[in-house]
Order: structure tokens, then sequence, then C-alpha cells
């Protein structure tokens, strides 16, 4: 597992991943993830539910502070998942202001089809909201796609029949050399990378996780492996995964679209030589197919 104070030396992860920054709230710190921006082109926030949750759910201002996400508020009857909401979006709000330079409640959060976040208005800046426990983590960028997905280092997988589910062949083969003791941690990484590569490219798990792979001893993985263990994408995308607090497995996946802007990437989805959106949604014109851009429901 990778720690956010290990060093890293891989030039191209040093180009393209700034470490994780903690935000405790409206006072940030924004000027770091402004610089992680500036400097990386991509930025990756994380906080404390509690660090970001108001003291009274009922307070009236939410209304402004969430804007169209408050009647979906309203509606919300548990209240953790009410807590959570409120929380994950003003954070991803207070952070997406800090980087385009405008207040938070003048951030109109809009969903596409499936739930996948995005700035109405601020599309070149791409974003991916994901929480777990009393974590939540944002996503940003400029380059082009990102996708972040987090889970407690301790979940137990193995045992349970998720290799099975979730794993390549090449992957199975490479996680029967591990130690037992290492093998949990090594599917959690996958999961992580797995769920954050496919909100990326806007599938969720429309995408079947034993389609696709990485190297399950790979502390940086380079690149998406086909179910035999051959390149499955190239340079273009970079992938990432560390741990926080001592207890979360964080994973993102970045694809880089070139000079800072999002465009048509799909020839770099290719799968035994099919177009990845081809494969999943039928011929398509260019760019992250809309028809298929469910990433996760809107709660999480």
């Amino acid at each position: 597992m990778v720690s956010p104070l290990d060093p890293v030396t891989d030039p191209r992860i040093l180009r393209v991943f700034a470490r994780p920054i903690q935000v405790r709230g409206p006072d940030g710190p924004w000027a770091e993830v402004r610089e992680a921006i500036s400097r990386h082109g991509s930025a990756l926030v994380h906080a404390r539910l509690d660090d970001w949750l108001p003291a009274d759910l009922g307070d009236p201002g939410l209304s402004e502070q969430l804007g169209q996400d408050h009647a979906r508020f309203r509606r919300m009857r548990h209240p953790t998942v009410k807590a959570r909401f409120v929380a994950s979006r003003l954070m991803l709000k207070h952070t997406a202001g800090a980087v385009v330079g405008e207040p938070p409640g003048a951030l109109e959060l809009a969903y596409k089809l499936g739930g996948r976040p995005y700035l109405r208005g601020h599309e070149q800046l791409d974003i991916s909201l994901t929480h777990t426990a009393d974590l939540i983590v944002v996503g940003l960028t400029r380059r082009g796609w990102i996708g972040v997905d987090a889970e407690l280092s301790d979940r137990r997988m193995t045992g349970l029949g998720t290799e099975g589910q979730m794993c390549t062949r090449h992957e199975l083969e490479e996680l029967a050399k591990l130690p037992e003791d290492a093998r949990n941690s090594a599917l959690v990484r996958l999961w992580t990378l797995k769920e954050a590569y496919s909100k990326a490219i806007g599938q969720g798990m429309r995408f079947r996780f034993t389609e696709f792979g990485f190297g399950p001893q790979d502390r940086h993985a380079r690149e998406v492996l086909l179910p035999d263990g051959s390149p499955g994408t190239g340079e273009e995308w970079s992938f990432h995964t560390c741990e926080v607090r001592g207890r979360y497995t964080i994973s993102v996946a970045l694809y880089d679209a070139g000079f800072g802007e999002s465009g048509d990437g799909l020839d770099a989805l290719r799968v035994s030589g099919v177009l990845l959106a081809e494969l999943l949604t039928g011929p398509s014109s260019g760019g992250r197919p809309e028809s298929a851009s469910a990433e996760f429901t809107p709660a999480t």
C-alpha cells in the first residue's frame, strides 16, 4: 500500500499527480488546491465528513448553498444519507469554486445520465466525487477526464468470492503469487482502480470488471490491461493509488486529452482492436458517450 508520505520518483506520476490535499472545511487550504491545479493540471482533495457537515441540516441557508440539489435533499429520509449528501456537495462546490474563482453558491452542479456530476458552464474542469465511511474525496482536472474512488483499506474482500467477480484471469494469476496476508489489500487497490477508471470513462458498473485489469503488485499503474495481461491503453492514461489517514485507500484515473482540454479520447480506449465506446454503446461520433455516462448514483 502506498502512503501519501512515501517518496514518489516516477517522473510521470510527479508530473500528473500532486499529493492528496486535506481540506478542513470552507477555509481550505484553497491555495494548495489552486497550486496543484496550476502545476499538475489536476488535484486530489479529501476531507472528513464532520468537517463539512452543517450544524443544522434544517438551516434555510442550505437552499442557496445546494441550489437545485436542495429539492432532492429534502426528499431524503435517512439521516446518514442526508448528511453525506450535504457534506459532499458543499465540499465539491467549495473546492471547484476555489479553482474556477467563483463563490460556491454561484456554481450549478448538474448530473449526466446515471448521476455523473459536472459544473454547468465550467465543463473544462472535469470533476469526480466519492465517499465512504467518514471520508469524502473530490478529484478535479483541466487535462481531460478524471475518476476517483475510495475504500476502507481493511475492507474484507478475500474469501467472499470477490476475486471471481472482479478479476481478469491475468489478475487472478498475479494474486495467487502474493503472500496470503497481502491479497486483501491488493484486491482493495484493484477495486478502487477499476471504479476510478470506470468513472473516468463514464461507465460506472456498466463495464464488467472482469474485462479489464491492472497489475496487482504495481504501486503506480501505468495502463489498463486486457484480460490476458497485455496493454489496453496508452500513455494518455495515468493511474495512482495512495493511502490517507492511515485507513483509506484512494485511487485516481486520469485521461490527458492534450493541452489541458478534454476532447476526442476514444482512440486511447481500445479493447482487442475495438473502440471501447463502440463495444459498450454502439458506434459513436467521438468524445465520451453521453448515452453511457453513468458513473455512480448521485448519492455517492
